[in-house]
């Protein structure tokens, strides 16, 4: 099932000449100047040139929306790298692979039970990454042979997945797709009995192979263990009553070594495939199979799976193939969020959870809906690698990462969480001016004007303080009035809290020398503020405000000043917002 919609490299091909258009034009891209040039390197495109010209026009727009300065790191990307430069980059990042310089064949095999998340991100992005430096085919291996075990929509929404992370998958493989090839070589085994067919009672089965000993099947005839073989397939046996077994080592050390199983019956219809089959095998058996006649050279996966490689190295030498070089890293432990699918769906389904995307999960939809880039977990992962040493995920390191790509491209805006109204005497109007990025001052500014209260009573206007900032007044009027400066406003001497949970405060002047006394700075929002939640990743739903210069904001990602980064949506003349991080 290979990708229909334009590729990823077409989408860099755009990137790099809009970015390119926009330096030689004092950071203003043309869409049609790039449409040109596109349409001129990818002849093959001319008859889709409308869809191209959108795509173009979405790149533009947000390649016109960042600094010269932004502008000009993106385009150092696009520079070709000396020699030199690629191997020293390369070792930074990854140790090189064994036997890999004339290229590898890697795969990416998730089972389609749900989405894809986070634990997910480390085997796709290290394969992806080893791909794209030896140059080769990135396989993705759909592992749906466990019928009870299957959400259809998962099938495509783990495609979605790995374009949002930018994994340039060549080819997607679905394994019930494939039932017939499992079966003959299940039957090719037997034959030469590496193999049996075992209709033993379970527990009476797993007792003799912990005792080193052979159950009654294992040695029969290759004829016997073949007619077993078509009872299963021909429906004789129901689930549970038959299994196809791989002939190990019975006196190995290790009990999870000696003969596994490598095909059962399942009596489940398939989701795909119906009824058409009811003997479905296993992990180890199937992904030997796939590896081999998919031509895998290399298989990268967490220490866990040493098992799986001894039980999967046998069928490799019973069948006379050749091995791929396996490479094992440390397990790593993921605290803070639910991962496990069959959890998410129960709690899905009971309403628990809104979806895939609630963000108190740590499924790869929740994050994007936070707002954490996909860049980051390249980064956090490319820094990790392949240290065969187990360890605890750390949220805080790859919000760090994660910052570094957002912080610039953020706006800022006023946020007021369990707003409380302050009125200001002295003043029929106030006005601010604030920054939509302080580093930034060629962005624009945000231009707020509070007017006097619509009442029509004198000399005062309101506005929303923060509820921490509420408490904090509160506290401190107890010793007297005293002096704050409100962010990019002016400075105010608060008087009092009124019994309606009100603070009354004097214009004071807005003189910013006051800062060097130490006053406090504390922001708000104008009267016109919009109703705001912020749906935290604990469970926690923040009410507040957001200022309303926020609904002609283009980007979805924002920082609410002394709050953190959020990504927003509009709804109407309400906003809801996922918090990110710090």
């Amino acid at each position: 099932m290979e990708k229909t919609k334009i590729d990823l490299e077409l989408e860099k091909l755009i990137k790099r000449f809009a970015l390119k258009n926009a330096l030689e034009f004092k950071g203003k891209a043309s869409a049609g100047a790039v449409i040109g040039k596109v349409l001129s390197v990818r002849k093959d495109l001319r008859e889709r040139a409308k869809e191209v010209g959108l795509i173009v026009k979405k790149i533009v727009e947000e390649i016109n929306l960042l600094s010269y300065q932004e502008q000009e790191r993106a385009f150092e990307e696009f520079r070709p790298l000396s020699e030199k430069e690629k191997k020293r980059e390369e070792k930074k990042n990854l140790p090189p692979l064994k036997n890999a310089e004339k290229g590898v064949v890697m795969r990416f095999a998730p089972s389609p039970s749900g989405p894809l998340h986070i634990g997910h991100t480390r085997a796709c992005i290290l394969n992806d990454e080893y791909v794209k430096r030896y140059g080769g085919e990135f396989i993705l291996r759909l592992e749906d042979t466990n019928p009870k075990n299957i959400e259809i929509e998962a099938y495509q929404m783990i495609q979605e997945d790995l374009d949002w992370l930018g994994v340039e998958y060549h080819k997607v493989v679905i394994q019930s797709e494939r039932m017939e090839l499992y079966h003959h070589w299940a039957e090719r085994l037997l034959e030469i009995e590496k193999a049996y067919v075992c209709d033993c009672d379970v527990e009476f089965w797993r007792k003799r192979k912990l005792e080193k000993k052979a159950c009654p099947h294992r040695n029969s005839p290759s004829e016997e263990n073949l007619s077993r073989w078509e009872k299963m397939l021909e429906g004789d046996y129901r689930e549970g009553e038959a299994s196809f077994v791989i002939k190990t080592n019975l006196h190995d050390p290790n009990p999870a070594l000696r003969d596994f199983v490598g095909m059962r019956i399942v009596e489940t219809p398939h989701p795909r495939t119906g009824d058409i089959y009811r003997v479905y095998p296993l992990y180890n058996f199937s992904v030997a199979i796939d590896d081999h006649l998919l031509g895998v050279t290399h298989v990268l996966r967490g220490k866990d799976h040493l098992n799986n490689t001894f039980r999967q190295k046998y069928i490799y030498k019973y069948l006379g193939w050749k091995e791929p070089e396996f490479y094992h890293y440390g397990w790593v432990s993921i605290p803070e969020v639910e991962l496990k699918t069959s959890n998410i769906k129960k709690k899905i389904k009971n309403k628990e959870y809104t979806g895939w995307d609630d963000v108190r999960l740590g499924s790869l939809a929740a994050l994007r809906k936070r707002g954490i880039q996909p860049e980051a977990l390249r980064q956090y992962w490319k820094k990790v690698g392949m240290n065969p040493i187990d360890i605890k995920f750390s949220w805080k390191t790859l919000f760090s990462y994660n910052r570094n790509l957002i912080d610039k491209k953020a706006n800022r805006y006023f946020f007021t969480a369990g707003p409380k109204k302050m009125k200001i005497f002295g003043k029929e109007a106030l006005r601010a001016r604030a920054p939509l990025h302080p580093d930034f001052p060629e962005r624009g500014f945000r231009e707020l004007v509070l007017k006097g209260n619509a009442g029509g009573e004198e000399g005062f206007v309101f506005l929303f303080i923060d509820e921490k900032d509420f408490e904090e007044i509160k506290s401190e009027i107890e010793k007297g009035s005293y002096l704050l400066r409100l962010k990019d406003l002016c400075n105010i001497v608060v008087e009092a809290v009124t019994p309606g949970q009100e603070v009354k405060a004097k214009y004071a002047g807005n003189d910013l020398s006051v800062l060097k006394r130490g006053v406090k700075i504390i922001h708000w929002t104008p009267p016109d503020s919009l109703p705001c939640t912020v749906n935290m990743p604990d469970g926690r739903i923040v009410e507040g405000v957001v200022e309303p210069l926020i609904l002609k904001e283009k980007s979805e990602i924002v920082q609410f000043e002394r709050f953190g980064f959020v990504r927003f949506e509009k709804r109407d003349k309400k906003v809801e917002a996922f918090y990110a991080h710090r």
